[in-house]
This record gives structure tokens, C-alpha cells and sequence, in this order.
């Protein structure tokens, strides 16, 4: 039989509810085909209730190298789960620390759930080779991957099996994870959740995920952010055990989306561990992340050309790709036309390379001090920076997505879970259906004039006293409260038509040009610091329910005031947080159970 064929994976579960002591839960073996519904529900002893639910395995399998600092807290995240129909299926690449035998341990404690597996030997064969052992003896009709240095939170399976029974021509499911700094707690870092740059909630059919990738390679999801039918690894086979270290994700997830459609999710609910030993780190330090990446591409080229789907779609992937690595098959051609273009910086970068090559490290300390100079003196030469009129005086608009845009959004993204039940969001219910999607039972929209076909309520927020109160779950409030002057009294308002409970979302502009251009009838009184929004909220909204943060740094500010678009900078550039340059400011504002009498 296939290894990868998965075995009789169903179960009952007994569990006891409504009691007054602990959950007691009892697993027999059923031959039933996998359901996630309740199956019965009728008998009653006492104040003890039980019902018998089905549900489907999901193997969770975890490949580690030396991670005995971290695997504890990646095991004791897929025993927390509230999903608890899983297996562990831990796999060894060759460690030689106690990370073996604390992966030993917990198969000790529980026989019948966590299993253990190495390569002959002991052997350290690589993140593919190990993912395949696991996958051999997976047992379960779904399969989540997780690495020993990452975890899940709590809801994470739960979740995803829902979404995958929901859409069953899905091979997978996947959303943003959360780049994980706080861990350390040294205060140097934030963390951000990942922008997968396409439209979440929905399916994705081949290959419309693979473009996304080849030109934002930040947008490839993490294996712990994943879940995926077992079935899977027989339409496309399994990882590419040549790719050891890096890129074994994209090559694999790039298989699977060239075959299958994949839903994608706009909830985050996993952590990615960021420290200095991850293999990614490793590579960078080296300086060989262009030549990893190179090999990816030259792979997935590779591949699309030996399908040879006669698919209009997939031969736009192969053009995407040829494009991309046309410089690298042709660097002397590739050298010329790039010096013929753009000679002055071709001349620099020789010029670089000999200084590099000859001069001591104080010598270059001195050319790179006349160099910048003489880069600040082009910009102003030129007009870009030193001109006294922007480039864009749009904000970008019809360039792309405008940089402010992008800090809302990835604000409301690692807010998702808090758009939920009744919505009430300004001019428009765009971000109510894009970040709450199924969870939104019902959606209004503020406007303070009639002409909005969109606005269930014609209000100004700081006289809105026929909105009744304790009425929404959550209060959208992107880039409004400049153009409203009693700001204490629009807060009050939030507050007041909040449920108990209830979160209020709202972003305000820091460092930002004022709109002048007649789209609206309205001024813009305010600009806003993370001190003045704390001060504000504070007057409203207990203090240990509010969080304020700010997005932006020099270049970032630079450019969005210039009308550039946030495909004009890097993710890098765009995530770096400067505590001087407060572009964007967010607040998170949470009303108590409890409101006060």
C-alpha cells in the first residue's frame, strides 16, 4: 500500500457538557465516513449532557534540527487546540541536542496521540526529506505542518476544518501568519502579520497564486499557516528533497497551485518565531538568499515548461518567469543594456567594487561619506526631493495602493477576529466584508450627508444621539476623525453604541499632506501622534483597553507625501517602524463587559 495513503482515520467522541467539574471525554473506534456534525444529542443523567460528535484526524507533524529551546512550545500548541481530534507526528532530522529526548518524552505521556520518527542512521537529510517521513506515516485525512521553533494558537485547526469541509474542491487552505518578535520581549522589534497581497476569504484557482509569488515573495505562506487534504500528495507527489533548506515551501505550495484551486483566509493563527539561528537567517548572513532564490525560480520554470499545459493562464506564468530570469541567463547582454540606460549608476557600482577591492576600511568609510553626497545631490538636481512640488499630488491614486492604505489594511488585518456580529463603518462597508467576511451578521454604513447610496445612517458623529445605544460589535473608523473638530465627542459616540464587549478600530493620519482635491466638501481640522490619540481615547475608553500604534518611517513618509504607491517600495522599507516618523497612527479600543452604571 502508498505510505501516503491515509489509514481509517475517524472517530467518536464522547464529550460531557454542562457540568459542574471538568470535561471528561472517552475515543472509541468507528468506521463512519468523516463528518464534523453532531450525531446525537439525547441523553441526559443528572446535569450531564452528552453527544457524540465525528470528526475527521488531522496529523500535525513537526520536523526539528536542534530545537530544544522552542519544541515544547510547539507541541503544547496542538494539545491546546480546541479542535482535539489530532495526532503529533514528530520527526527527527538528525538533532543532536535534547530536543530528542524531550520529543521523547511527550510520546511517553501520550502513547496513543504523539509518535516518533527519524531518518537511518540518525541522519540529518533536510526540512523535505523530513516533511516526507512525516507524511508516510501521517494517519490523518488533513495534515498541518508545523516547525518545532513556531506554534498555533489555540483555534487554529478548528478553524480550517471548517473551511475545507465548507469547500471541498480546496486542496488547502491558508492565510497570513503573525512575524513573531514579542517572544524575546526586548522591546526592539514589532511584530506584523504578513500581507499575502491578494484578496483573502475566497477560492483561488490554478495558477493564480503563482504570479503573486514570483513578484512578491514575501506573499508565499508559511507551512504553519496552512491545512491540506492528505489526498493532495497523490494528484502532485511530494517535496522536492533536493531543496533542504530554503524555498522547500514555495517549490511544493508552488506544485499544489499550479494543480488546485486553495482558499485563502484573511485570519492569522499562527506565530512565525523570529530568531537568529532559522535557516532563512543563516542564508541571509551568508549572502546567498538572490542565489537561493534564483534556483527556485530556475526550478519552477523547469517545471511549468515540463506540464505543458495548453492553458492561456500557465503560459503567462511561463513568460512571468522568463522575464524574470532573462538577466541571469544573459548577464553580459543583461550588463550592457542596463549601462546603456542607466550609465551613471552601472559606473557607481564598478566604482564600488574597486574601491571594495583596494582601500582600507577607513578609506571606504570616506568614499561611501562622498558618494551619499553626491546621491543627495542628484536627488536635488533633479527634482525629485529637492523640487517644491511633489511628484504626485494624489496620494498615488490610479498608481497602485497608496502607502497609508497599506498601514490601514495590515492594521485591520491583525485585528480581523474584532470584525464580527454588527458592523458600523464609515462611507462605505468595504473593510466590514473584506476583513469580517463570514463573521459579520449585519453591516451598516455612517455618512453625514444624503448623497450616499451606501449610508443606512445619515449622522455626524459628534451629534449622533438617535443611534441607539450598546448596538454594534465593532465600529470601523478608518482616517475620519480629522475632519471632525469635537474629536471627545465623536469618541464618546463610538463608545456609547458599542455592545459591552465591543472594539472600536480606528486610524488616523499622522504625517500626511491635506487632501485639497475636491473629492469632498470637507476640512480636515487634525493630524494626530500615538500620544495625542492615548490622551483622547483615554477621556473615553478605560486605559487598559487601549492599544495605539503607529506605522511609518523617513522614507515611507517621504515617499507617500511624495504620491508614491506602495508597489514602489520594498516590503522591507514598508515595514520598518520609526518611532519618529508616525505616518499612520492605529487605535484598538475595547468597551468593558461591564459598562459602568
Amino acid at each position: 500500500m502508498d505510505r501516503r495513503t491515509p489509514l481509517t482515520t475517524d472517530y467518536v467522541e464522547r464529550t460531557s457538557v454542562n457540568l459542574g467539574r471538568d470535561d471528561t471525554r472517552e475515543i472509541v473506534n468507528n468506521t463512519t465516513p468523516p463528518l464534523t456534525q453532531e450525531v446525537s444529542s439525547n441523553e441526559l443523567n443528572g446535569t450531564e449532557q452528552e453527544c457524540i460528535v465525528v470528526r475527521a484526524l488531522v496529523s500535525s507533524i513537526i520536523i526539528f534540527l536542534n530545537e530544544e529551546k522552542f519544541i515544547q512550545e510547539a507541541i503544547e500548541s496542538v494539545i491546546d487546540q480546541t479542535y482535539s481530534h489530532w495526532e503529533i507526528v514528530l520527526v527527527d532530522d538528525g538533532s543532536t541536542d535534547a530536543s530528542t529526548e524531550i520529543a521523547e518524552h511527550y510520546v511517553e505521556r501520550f502513547p496513543e496521540k504523539i509518535r516518533y520518527f527519524e531518518h537511518p542512521g540518525h541522519e540529518n537529510r533536510g526540512m523535505s526529506a523530513s516533511r516526507n517521513l512525516g507524511v508516510c506515516h501521517a494517519k490523518g485525512e488533513y495534515i498541518a505542518f508545523l516547525d518545532a521553533d513556531d506554534v498555533w494558537l489555540p483555534h487554529k485547526l478548528e478553524s480550517q476544518v471548517k473551511i475545507l469541509e465548507k469547500y471541498p474542491e480546496a486542496a488547502l487552505v491558508f492565510g497570513p501568519w503573525q512575524s513573531w518578535y514579542s517572544w524575546r520581549d526586548d522591546g526592539e522589534h514589532t511584530d506584523w502579520i504578513q500581507n499575502l497581497h491578494v484578496a483573502s476569504n475566497r477560492l483561488v484557482h490554478p495558477p493564480g497564486l503563482i504570479p503573486i509569488w514570483i513578484k512578491n515573495e514575501e506573499a508565499i505562506p508559511g507551512h504553519c499557516a496552512t491545512l491540506l487534504r492528505h489526498s493532495v500528495f497523490q494528484k502532485v507527489g511530494n517535496f522536492e528533497e533536493d531543496f533542504r533548506d530554503m524555498y522547500e515551501d514555495a517549490v511544493w505550495l508552488s506544485k499544489v497551485c499550479l494543480e488546485t484551486p486553495v482558499f485563502v483566509e484573511t485570519e492569522w493563527r499562527s506565530r512565525y518565531r523570529q530568531h537568529s539561528e532559522r535557516s532563512c537567517e543563516k542564508v541571509l548572513r551568508l549572502g546567498q538568499m538572490g542565489e537561493a532564490r534564483l534556483i527556485f525560480l530556475k526550478w519552477l520554470a523547469a517545471y511549468v515548461t515540463r506540464r505543458q499545459k495548453d492553458n492561456e493562464k500557465e503560459k503567462e506564468v511561463g513568460k512571468i518567469l522568463q522575464q524574470v530570469l532573462w538577466p541571469h541567463a544573459h548577464p553580459i547582454l543583461n550588463f550592457g543594456l542596463r549601462f546603456t540606460r542607466q550609465p551613471t549608476k552601472e559606473v557607481q557600482r564598478l566604482i564600488k567594487r574597486s574601491v571594495q577591492a583596494v582601500l582600507s576600511v577607513e578609506a571606504r568609510r570616506w568614499f561611501r561619506t562622498q558618494l551619499n553626497r553626491y546621491k543627495c545631490w542628484q536627488l536635488v538636481g533633479k527634482g525629485r526631493l529637492g523640487g517644491l512640488v511633489p511628484i504626485r499630488r494624489n496620494f498615488g491614486l490610479g498608481q497602485g495602493q497608496c502607502i497609508d492604505r497599506y498601514y490601514i489594511e495590515l492594521f485591520l488585518t491583525r485585528h480581523a477576529m474584532d470584525i464580527h456580529g454588527h458592523v458600523l463603518e464609515i462611507q462605505e462597508n468595504t473593510y466590514t466584508h473584506q476583513f469580517g467576511g463570514d463573521r459579520v451578521t449585519q453591516s451598516d454604513v455612517l455618512h453625514v450627508t444624503k448623497d450616499n447610496p451606501q449610508a443606512t445612517i445619515i449622522s455626524d458623529l459628534a451629534r449622533a444621539d438617535h443611534i441607539p445605544s450598546e448596538t454594534f460589535d465593532c465600529v470601523i473608523l478608518t482616517q475620519t476623525l480629522q475632519f471632525i473638530y469635537d474629536i471627545v465627542a465623536a469618541i464618546r459616540t463610538c463608545y456609547r453604541v458599542l455592545k459591552p464587549g465591543g472594539v472600536l478600530l480606528a486610524t488616523l493620519p499622522g504625517i500626511q499632506q491635506i487632501d485639497h482635491s475636491g473629492q469632498n466638501s470637507y476640512d480636515e481640522f487634525w493630524r494626530f501622534t500615538t500620544r495625542a490619540a492615548q490622551q483622547l481615547f483615554n477621556e473615553v475608553f478605560p486605559e487598559h483597553g487601549i492599544t495605539v500604534q503607529a506605522y511609518g518611517n523617513v522614507l515611507a513618509t517621504t515617499a507617500f507625501l511624495h504620491g508614491l504607491v506602495r508597489e514602489e517600495l520594498s516590503q522591507e522599507q514598508l515595514d520598518y517602524r520609526d518611532k519618529d516618523y508616525e505616518m499612520t497612527v492605529t487605535v484598538r479600543a475595547r468597551k468593558p463587559q461591564e459598562s459602568p452604571a
